[in-house]
């Protein structure tokens, strides 16, 4: 749909677990004519989490992810006006989360939710109140066997110690805790991440439909937005996050959507946007919501 301005509103570099630069992504958004990208890399993380800071922005590394991505907005008005960069962050939602992602995502334009984590995330990280401004951090229990990473190719525990049924259970009373929590959460990000390992021998052999119902009910309820991502199509997925009977059911809920590559190198930046635009629309969608600055959101015809 070229009447449709070209925007991503995920994407991610080298400080989180991304393989390119602030200045690869812009050379790469003006290259395509991109007219909006949003950085999102994952936000800080409790070292039980993720102890050797692999996968996150980490909080000594805050100030100078604010410095770069500051030397990107000046290097995208020399290479293309017409491209705006907006400073966000992807934010994990996990038990205990909101003093935490309240303090490390201060500055951020966007903040997207997901859910990569299910269970405890175990006792948080010392600092971790200073860091949020408060002695009243929640403490979890310490994590355990059902708790860990649902997306991580390389440790699939949390699946074979919980099942496809339950895991897809407790991911989604996550999610829906995560709409419901206080953070300002503007997006909520690949809605249906467990399909992730569907082609990978973890399919799931049960009727999704009352999951995705209760997903569209609290994104409505909540006021969320939700994430049409293309980056299950570069996996084994072969999918839209999300598929289509979930985003019809979103479409009938009212929910309004975004749309995000979930680049992780400067050559998926916009990757296959503008299909996603013709997807949604096939799903019943007229609109989508693009960001601008200081919070505000602007809904576009597709």
């Amino acid at each position: 749909m070229p009447c449709c301005p070209l925007v991503d509103c995920h994407t991610h570099t080298h400080f989180s677990d991304g393989g390119s630069t602030f200045e690869e992504n812009v050379r790469a958004a003006a290259g395509i004519g991109c007219e909006l990208m949003v950085s999102t890399d994952h936000l800080t993380l409790p070292a039980s989490m993720d102890a050797a800071g692999d996968v996150q922005v980490t909080e000594a590394d805050l100030p100078a992810h604010r410095a770069a991505f500051d030397d990107a907005v000046k290097l995208a008005a020399e290479l293309s006006p017409s491209l705006k960069l907006l400073y966000g962050f992807e934010c994990d939602w996990y038990p205990g989360c909101e003093p935490l992602v309240k303090a490390w995502s201060s500055g951020a334009a966007v903040r997207l939710g997901s859910i990569h984590w299910l269970g405890s995330p175990g006792n948080i990280m010392a600092g971790a109140a200073g860091a949020a401004g408060t002695d009243d951090v929640p403490r979890a229990d310490p994590p355990n066997s059902d708790a860990g990473w649902i997306d991580y190719d390389a440790d699939l525990h949390v699946w074979k110690n919980l099942g496809v049924h339950e895991v897809w259970r407790r991911y989604v009373d996550a999610w829906c805790a995560a709409c419901e929590s206080p953070l300002d959460f503007d997006v909520m990000a690949h809605p249906d991440l467990p399909m992730r390992f569907a082609n990978e021998g973890l399919a799931p052999d049960f009727d999704l439909a009352p999951l995705w119902d209760q997903m569209a009910a609290c994104a409505h309820d909540t006021h969320r937005r939700i994430e049409v991502s293309t980056a299950g199509l570069r996996k084994s997925v072969n999918d839209y996050y999300p598929t289509r009977g979930l985003l019809e059911r979103f479409v009938r809920a009212g929910v309004p959507i975004a749309f995000g590559s979930d680049a992780h190198r400067a050559c998926d930046i916009c990757w296959g946007i503008r299909d996603a635009y013709a997807f949604a629309y096939s799903c019943g969608y007229r609109s989508f919501d693009i960001p601008r600055d200081a919070g505000a959101w602007e809904t576009v015809s597709l």
